[in-house]
């Protein structure tokens, strides 16, 4: 059975520079700590990914993935698993909502994986995602190293 969790941070940066971190797939394994490998396998028309290969080490999950990836407007993308060694499924999305003078980012995640594990691991390993997600995403904007 698939897990869900969601989390959100507060990123002192307007959306349009969060979601330029977020789209630039090649710099994912500079700031995301799991992600090892990153390759934009095709593009739109606009150029943002569709279909993204991530090597990821989770800890308990460790893969080699294809993603594809849906673009909602500039504030919103969501991705779902095409292939993978490990998991069954994988949806995700990052949110982007206007905050003050930054952006409140929500990461939400539901993964189920092949082979058995307890709930509860489950659940920690996608907590551990989203959070190490979210804060190296805010260190990431926040310090310039993205530009």
């Amino acid at each position: 059975m698939a897990e869900h969790t969601s989390s959100s941070i507060t990123i002192e940066a307007a959306p349009a520079d969060v979601m330029g971190v977020i789209a630039d797939f090649a710099r994912y394994p500079d700031w995301t700590g799991e992600v090892k490998e990153a390759e934009v396998l095709s593009s739109d028309d606009a150029g943002r990914a569709e279909q993204v290969r991530l090597v990821m080490d989770a800890g308990a999950i460790k893969d080699d993935q294809v993603l594809k990836y849906t673009w909602a407007g500039p504030n919103e993308v969501s991705w779902s698993l095409v292939k993978s060694q490990m998991l069954r499924s994988l949806d995700g999305s990052y949110v982007l909502t206007p905050s003050g003078t930054g952006t409140e980012v929500t990461y939400s995640l539901t993964v189920d994986v092949k082979i058995p594990l307890l709930g509860m691991i489950k659940r920690k390993a996608e907590k551990v995602i989203t959070d190490r997600a979210l804060a190296g995403l805010k260190k990431w904007v926040e310090s310039g190293a993205a530009k």
